[in-house]
């Protein structure tokens, strides 16, 4: 088999191509896709811990702290102790991201929804599906 035709190639170079061009639409904002879905989980689950926020948002926890340094840096995620567990923190958007959350969703949406274009419902639930299995099998494996 090709290996553009293999489901693991398609799968990877799909993802990598979208993630690429929303990079490009938040570019303007100095926020990537990673930065942004952080800021999408504080904005739902306001101080929340580090491992809270990499479980709610499926990511490494050693990239967690790298993102939120860089987002902290920039003045829109706040670091606070936390009173439960000296040795943890907590972590709070600010107003500030707050509003590069809410100004970058109707972009992400709306590119979603290009993307979406000429894709039926029953594709879409499909697709989901397919992709919910996979999640699933590489989980268990």
């Amino acid at each position: 088999m090709e290996l553009k035709q293999s489901v693991g190639y398609m799968i990877s170079n799909t993802g990598r191509r979208l993630n690429q061009r929303l990079q490009q639409l938040f570019q303007e904002h100095d926020i990537t896709p990673e930065q942004w879905s952080l800021l999408m989980c504080l904005d739902e689950h306001d101080g929340i811990t580090h491992k809270d926020l990499a479980q709610r948002t499926d990511k490494d926890p050693a990239n967690i702290t790298r993102l939120v340094d860089q987002l902290e840096r920039k003045a829109l995620v706040r670091r606070a102790a936390n009173p439960n567990d000296r040795r943890s923190q907590l972590l709070y958007i600010t107003e500030s991201g707050r509003t590069s959350a809410h100004e970058l969703a109707p972009i992400e949406a709306n590119y979603v929804e290009q993307m979406l274009t000429d894709i039926s419902a029953e594709e879409i639930k499909a697709f989901m599906d397919f992709m919910s299995k996979i999640n699933k099998n590489a989980s268990a494996h």
